[in-house]
């Protein structure tokens, strides 16, 4: 490693021109790779909610639906609309009453459960079938389009529906997503200039990272697509993780100039870099890669971006970051002024001299920290961690108030199944509890008109592919357990009738997803634990320290993650699931970083009171400098995103930072000093370089 950091520093501004010419593919592959809004769409094939969303593509060729309602308009007028809307590329069906009953009847001669699924006071239903998924672009650009129409026809309406409401978070966080990285460089920018004595190193160090965190989500091109969540967080997670390598770069540069000469001070801070790095680096990227093992894919999509950025990170800091401080080293060296973190003497000496205290400090937290993890609540209710003045929200909200619509249920079953059949098990489901109305050709149609005198586009709304088409409004509210009983019920009817049958639906994705992040909160949690203790246990050669290590840092997440119970804060489950894996994988190097410099010591000195008291003094400033860096990276996109599955989880990261540090410089050297006769027994050359 010393000859590659040796050629990094003779041929730096190669490196540069490298670096520049590698980052134009990168923008490109940057502008190219397309975001997913919809998290529903990471719900593994198997599940049996996204098997009945196949079924109802291939047969009616949607699976959307949005649901617009116009505020006093008259039905002739309503009929004028409905004719531009079913032009719509993307519209595969309008479902309008009109449609099937003429406008020469009037209301009061319909049948009043017909009449009150379509009419409610001055308000008047409307129920749009869209082609695609629920967050592809063709969709989302008929949704905009339906908006248009409806807008030129200055009528009052409502439009609501899942691709609305996505159509709606897009433009949310559009607006804000220039903002999260550059707050994130603003606030760590800050933290950097305070905590390190040159004035221009923190925009040496945001240019390096920047090359990585170009590199990083350039490269996402291959992955066909990325989730929004993923997109809004990586830059700043990448940024707070990797700033860790090139401080500690740096610092071992200037350690390094007082004895040689700037070429080969870079040379050995880049090798010795390279070396103390490298097991902090790979927990981090083991960490991340355990989110792959969800079977929500969109584990798979956070950690294979995350640890993809980790290893682009270390790459631009062993390359990029020592060519760029090479070169602007007169720069650096002009602009310094006296750093406002404290020299850590005193603060070691107290928590060295009885480390008994802060030992039992850590055990009465872990009953509170670990009764507050297990009863913190987390919801899975898509629009919940919305912004509620959304166009689509309010609108949503409205008609859960007028037509006590809190969820629709989608049901295929086979065409084939006898209408009196079909129509004994819509009368069965509409005595479910919380079934407010059915839409369905034997209910609304079969009375009034013979199925072969159905007009043909009007026939494709309940008939294709071999199945026919049942719609169920229910007044439960999707995530609920009243739902989730209520489509169990309704489930068994239908599959008396037909066994194959199929229902699908926000309610019902949402059912799986909840089933689904159980388990994957289990397995991921332990799953990156067990990678980690192992990567620990080769890198020190010890049985005792991975747990040691570990412990004190899963103790810092249940604190992080118990903090909501008591503040009565309700949390996005994708926060419940990641936040352990990521606080796990991105603070791990601080303890890994204490450890390293306490068993250097111990090789020079028998006093293992002095030997932590020297390790925690000389490493305590860039742990501080490192987590304060996190934080700052993290907590800005935390206090703007109006999209809280974003602001929740940035927010959790910026806290977790700031725990474990606390846990990793006052719990973690006492429990080292204390358990230090057994580490000697469990580790091989404990004391020895």
């Amino acid at each position: 490693m010393y000859q590659f950091g040796r050629w990094v520093s003779k041929h730096r501004v190669l490196v540069m021109v490298i670096a520049i010419i590698l980052a134009i593919p990168s923008i490109f592959g940057l502008g190219y790779t397309r975001t997913n809004y919809d998290i529903l769409a990471y719900l593994p094939d198997d599940a049996e909610s996204v098997q009945g969303l196949k079924v109802m593509d291939q047969a009616f060729g949607s699976t959307g639906i949005g649901m617009l309602v116009f505020e006093n308009v008259p039905d002739k007028e309503i009929d004028k609309v409905v004719e531009k809307i079913k032009q719509v590329d993307g519209v595969g069906s309008v479902l309008w009453l009109r449609d099937l009953v003429d406008n020469v009847i009037p209301v009061e001669m319909l049948p009043d459960d017909l009449a009150e699924m379509v009419y409610r006071g001055e308000d008047t239903l409307i129920v749009i079938n869209l082609e695609g998924s629920t967050a592809e672009d063709r969709t989302l650009a008929a949704v905009n389009s339906i908006e248009q129409i409806v807008d030129e026809s200055k009528h009052e309406y409502k439009f609501s529906g899942l691709s609305p409401v996505i159509s709606d978070m897009i433009d949310v966080a559009n607006s804000e997503k220039g903002l999260y990285i550059l707050l994130a460089v603003v606030l760590s920018t800050i933290v950097l200039a305070f905590a390190l004595k040159s004035v221009f190193i923190p925009v040496i160090f945001l240019i390096g990272i920047g090359f990585g965190i170009l590199y990083n989500m350039g490269t996402n091109y291959f992955l066909g697509e990325i989730s929004y969540i993923t997109k809004a967080i990586a830059a700043v997670l990448q940024l707070g993780v990797t700033m860790d390598f090139s401080i500690f770069l740096f610092h071992r540069y200037e350690e390094e100039r007082e004895s040689y000469d700037h070429i080969e001070a870079m040379a050995r801070a880049i090798k010795y870099t390279a070396t103390s790095v490298s097991a902090a680096a790979l927990t981090t990227v083991a960490s991340f890669l355990a989110l792959i093992s969800m079977k929500l894919t969109l584990g798979q999509d956070i950690g294979i971006v995350m640890a993809k950025g980790v290893l682009l990170g270390v790459i631009c800091t062993l390359t990029i970051l020592p060519s760029l401080i090479l070169i602007f080293d007169p720069l650096i060296h002009r602009f310094q002024h006296k750093t406002i973190l404290p020299e850590f003497d005193k603060f070691s000496d107290m928590i060295t001299k009885k480390p008994i205290i802060m030992v039992l400090i850590g055990l009465m937290l872990v009953i509170p920290a670990v009764y507050g993890q297990i009863h913190t609540e987390v919801y899975y209710k898509v629009d919940r961690g919305l912004p509620q003045d959304m166009k689509s929200i309010v609108a949503l909200n409205e008609m859960k108030d007028v037509y006590d619509m809190q969820a629709t249920h989608l049901v295929a079953i086979n065409e084939n199944v006898s209408e009196s059949d079909t129509k004994e098990m819509i009368n069965r489901i509409k005595k479910v509890p919380g079934v407010n109305w059915i839409i369905g050709y034997e209910d609304i149609v079969g009375p009034m008109l013979p199925k072969e005198m159905l007009p043909e586009e009007a026939k494709e709304v309940f008939f294709n592919g071999g199945y026919e088409r049942v719609f169920i409004n229910s007044s439960y509210a999707v995530a609920t357990d009243e739902v989730a009983k209520q489509m169990k019920e309704i489930r068994d009817i239908m599959r008396e009738y037909d066994k194959d049958a199929y229902m699908t639906g926000e309610a019902s994705l949402t059912n799986d997803l909840i089933s689904i992040s159980d388990i994957d909160f289990k397995n991921v949690n332990i799953l990156s634990v067990l990678i980690v203790l192992v990567i620990i246990a080769i890198s020190f050669k010890s049985i005792s320290l991975p747990i040691i290590l570990v412990g004190v840092i899963e103790l810092a997440i249940s604190c992080n993650m118990g903090i909501p119970a008591y503040t009565g804060t309700v949390i996005c489950f994708i926060s419940s699931i990641v936040i352990g894996c990521v606080q796990l994988g991105s603070t791990v190097d601080y303890a890994i970083l204490l450890t390293s410099r306490f068993k250097e010591e111990l090789a020079t000195t028998e006093d293992k009171k002095e030997a932590m008291r020297i390790a925690l003094s000389s490493t305590a400033k860039s742990i501080v400098t490192s987590a304060l860096s996190f934080f700052g990276a993290t907590v800005g996109v935390a206090m703007i995103s109006r999209i809280d599955i974003i602001s929740s989880l940035t927010g959790m990261m910026a806290r977790g930072a700031l725990i474990s540090m606390a846990m990793i410089l006052c719990i973690l050297p006492s429990v080292l000093l204390i358990c230090e006769p057994l580490i000697r027994k469990t580790t091989f050359k404990w004391c020895e370089n």
